[in-house]
Parts: C-alpha cells; structure tokens; sequence
C-alpha cells in the first residue's frame, strides 16, 4: 500500500461550486449530494441534482439550438470542436485530477483518459459524412444523404466519466446533432468542469449536462424530446433504457457489459502473455467492461502460467490514485465495493487463489488484485462479469473445448487470442462470438474503428463511421429522369 496524496492539485477543490450547464449557463440544481474520494471515502465536493423541470429546460434548450447547429455545416462544427480539443489540452491536468479524485484510478491512467479525449474529439472534428450517388443513369439519379438524428441523450458511467462523455459528445455534434448528457450520480465533477470550460466555444444549448441523484435517468431515457439515447453501462441498466425508449422508438446506441475471455494457445511466448494478460485485466482496477475477466489456457502452460501472472498479480502497487507509485487505485464505491467482496468469497469456496484475496482494512474502498485457479466453469466468477480486480485462470485440453467454453456466455463484447502463430491465432478470433477479437493484446480503443457489442453486450457500435451514422438519419432523394 503506498501513501495517500503527494501529488498536489492544481486547483483548489474545497471552494469550487458545480453546477449543470443549461442553455449555455451554469445553474444551480434543484438539490444537492456529495461526491466521495473513493480513495478516503471521504466527501470531496457536492454535486447538483436536477429536477425534472429542470431537465425538460435541457431538453427544450436542445431542440432550439438543433436547427441552427446543423445548418452550420461540417467545416465550422468542425472548428468548434477543435476549439473543445484545445480546451480539454490547456486543462489537462486538472481534469485529469479530477477523474482521480472522484474515480480512484491512478493519476497516469487518468491522464491517459484526457489524451484520449483530445484525440477522438479532433478526429471527429475533421470527419465528414458525404453525399453518397446510388445511381446515375439515363433513367435515374439516386443519391444518399446523412442528416442529424436530433436531441441526444447521453448517459455516462463511472468508470472513464470524462472520456466517455467527450467520445459520445463529438461524433454527435459533428454530423449535426445536440446533446442533453448526464453523468454518473458518483463521478459528475469532471464532466461538469469540462461543460463549463466549453460554455465559451459551444453555442449555447448545443450541449447540456444535468446532474442525477440516482432517478434521473428513466426521466431522460423516455422523455418525448429525445430523439436518440447512447447509453454506456451494465446489460441489467441498457434493458431498461431499450423498454423505457420503446414508446416513442428512440434511436439506441447501447454499449454494455462484457465478461471477455482471453484464449493462450500452445506456442504463447509465458512471459510476453503474462505482461499482456495482466495489464489488461487488472486496469482501472478491473472496472472495464471490455477488460479480460476469464483466461483460458493449455494444459501443458497451465502451471507456469498461472506462476508468471500470480507474481506480476501480487507486485502490483495498490494505493490512491493521486500517489504516482501507485498501479491500482481502489473500486469506485461502496456497491461496487461490497459486491467485490462477494466476489472475493466466491473466489476462496470455488477456486483457489493464488494472489490477493482480501480487502484492505483502511478507509478507502481498496481490493487487493487477486487470481483465482482451478474454478469450476459454473462458478459465478466465471459465468458473470465480474467489475472488480478478481481474475480466474482456467485450463484446457482441447482447443475447441476452450473456444465453445469462450462463448459459452450471455455476453459478446470483446476476446483475445495470444500466440506466436498470427495465422492461427487470427483464425481462433474469428470464431470468438464478439464484437471484437483482438490477437496478442487487449481493449485497444481508437476513433476510427468501430466499437461494440454482439448478445447482451450491446446494440449498436461506436467510433469509425458505423458510430459515427449512429447518430443520423438516412435520407435518399430519388429522382425519375424522363
């Protein structure tokens, strides 16, 4: 465990006031909650909470500023969006700061989810969507059109709260349309700094957030002015926002759990794979829907592999955040917390572990990251998505076996295969049943591939230009030529 904070803030938390950022104004909400350091449990900020009036004034802000947001046109919502890039570079560090306080994630990994934003927000920026030409003959002219869908309602979780709402805000803006976002009720505090450093670049009500005590959002899911929802979170949340959008057919973008298994084959280098399994299944101390929760490995690499990833598991610095030596910072919040212990039980009846398995007795919600052996595929460990740093290593003796035991799952959000032969291992992650498969790494995420989720792991894609149409409508104009 290292110590709690000795890295200082660049700004001071303890008087800054937050507020929801409505038609282009900071407002106060209509009540208030705290904000916990996950790192103390302790109360860092208060956050507002809207009411439904509220909202409707969101939602009403959006749809005034929808038709003169889209007449713009590509190149100047593009300079805007560069101008929101720029924002996000000359403030990085305090939300990365941010993200840290109110997520727990080490400060490096927060920083990481800044540069990103900066990233996909400018390749967005300079993305375009053009006029397709179907058919243009003697007899006909066809061409198709992509217009805004409308008002979006964006809904965040906690684990990259400010990543997430600038990768769901840009690809929507650019193609037209406007946006009422809400955050997590627990990490708010980065995503309402961001909306108010861009109130002065976004024209007003092109971009709104409210806040959320915890039932806010079947209000948003189903108000009548939303046209679309791009939700992010679990498969048990995305099944009520899909009934709660259903009256009025709502355009859904659902991108939700997952409980990715990681397949090693026969001719895996141990020590590459090690360093690979266990950076992308213990980041964001586990809390990543796409991250590696199950790994599958042969029988004849079984044992030392289980030796390589257990000592890379038990060196890992667990610690707050904001310390620099720290590699794994704590679960975000108490639910999250309890359930990881759950989980650590679980683990010492249907397995046995082999590194971590405990809570840490401190305040803060810490888990030690923890790897479990010799579980029975039946046990929860490995038939639910588990959202904290708890991971089980299974064996197998036949290929075929490992891969019907891979998709042997309500989930289908991502896998990967790790190898030395690329063509074979190419060949396994075809057969995986997800939407990705990745070969010799994990849950690498960029703007221009798409993003998404097969079974109950999702409804649609986001990133590239399949996300990107996500957020329009197909228009076709057809004309009869005489």
């Amino acid at each position: 465990m290292t110590s709690l904070l000795t890295t200082t803030l660049t700004f001071d938390l303890s008087s800054k006031k937050y507020g929801q950022l409505i038609d282009g104004q900071v407002v106060e909400g209509a009540t208030e909650m705290p904000v916990l350091d996950p790192g103390t449990a302790a109360r860092i900020a208060t956050t507002p909470v809207a009411s439904p009036e509220q909202l409707d004034l969101a939602v009403a802000a959006a749809q005034r500023a929808l038709p003169g947001w889209a007449a713009l046109g590509y190149d100047e919502r593009g300079k805007v969006l560069h101008a929101v890039a720029d924002v996000l570079a000359a403030h990085h560090d305090e939300l990365a700061q941010l993200t840290t306080l109110e997520q727990g994630k080490p400060i490096g990994e927060a920083r990481d989810d800044v540069s990103w934003s900066i990233d996909f927000t400018r390749y967005f920026a300079d993305y375009r969507l053009d006029t397709e030409i179907l058919r243009d003959d003697a007899s006909s002219y066809v061409e198709l059109r992509r217009k805004p869908v409308g008002v979006v309602g964006a809904i965040t979780p906690w684990n990259f709260p400010l990543f997430q709402a600038v990768y769901k805000l840009a690809p929507a803006l650019i193609v037209g349309n406007t946006m009422v976002l809400k955050p997590s009720p627990t990490t708010p505090l980065a995503t309402m700094h961001f909306a108010e450093l861009v109130r002065e670049v976004i024209p007003a009500g092109v971009f709104n957030v409210v806040g959320d005590g915890g039932d806010l959002g079947p209000l948003l899911t189903s108000h009548e002015g939303i046209d679309k929802v791009s939700f992010t979170g679990s498969t048990v949340t995305g099944r009520r926002v899909m009934a709660a959008a259903g009256p009025t057919l709502k355009r859904l973008t659902l991108e939700l759990g997952g409980n990715d298994a990681a397949i090693v084959l026969d001719d895996a280098d141990i020590e590459k794979t090690a360093d690979g399994l266990c950076n992308w299944a213990f980041a964001n101390a586990g809390q990543v829907c796409v991250s590696i929760k199950r790994i599958y490995a042969p029988a004849s690499l079984y044992e030392p592999l289980v030796e390589a990833l257990a000592q890379r598991v038990s060196a890992l610095t667990v610690g707050h955040g904001l310390d620099p030596l720290t590699q794994l910072g704590p679960v975000q919040n108490e639910m999250a917390f309890q359930k990881a212990r759950e989980a650590l039980e679980v683990a010492a009846r249907d397995g046995r572990v082999v590194a971590g398995g405990e809570v840490l007795d401190q305040p803060g919600y810490y888990v030690q990251p923890t790897l479990v052996r010799d579980l029975d595929e039946n046990s929860p460990l490995v038939r639910e998505e588990t959202f904290a740093p708890i991971r089980s290593v299974m064996p197998y003796d036949d290929l075929d076996d490992a891969i019907e035991r891979a998709n042997d799952t309500q989930y289908g959000l991502g896998g990967s295969v790790w190898g030395s032969d690329v063509e074979r291992a190419i060949e396994v992650g075809a057969r995986l049943n997800v939407g990705t498969s990745w070969i010799n790494h994990h849950f690498q995420l960029t703007p221009d591939v798409p993003f998404g989720g097969v079974k109950q792991s999702g409804l649609g894609a986001e990133f590239g230009r399949s996300g990107i149409e996500e957020f329009t409508n197909v228009h076709v104009v057809n004309l009869k030529r005489s």
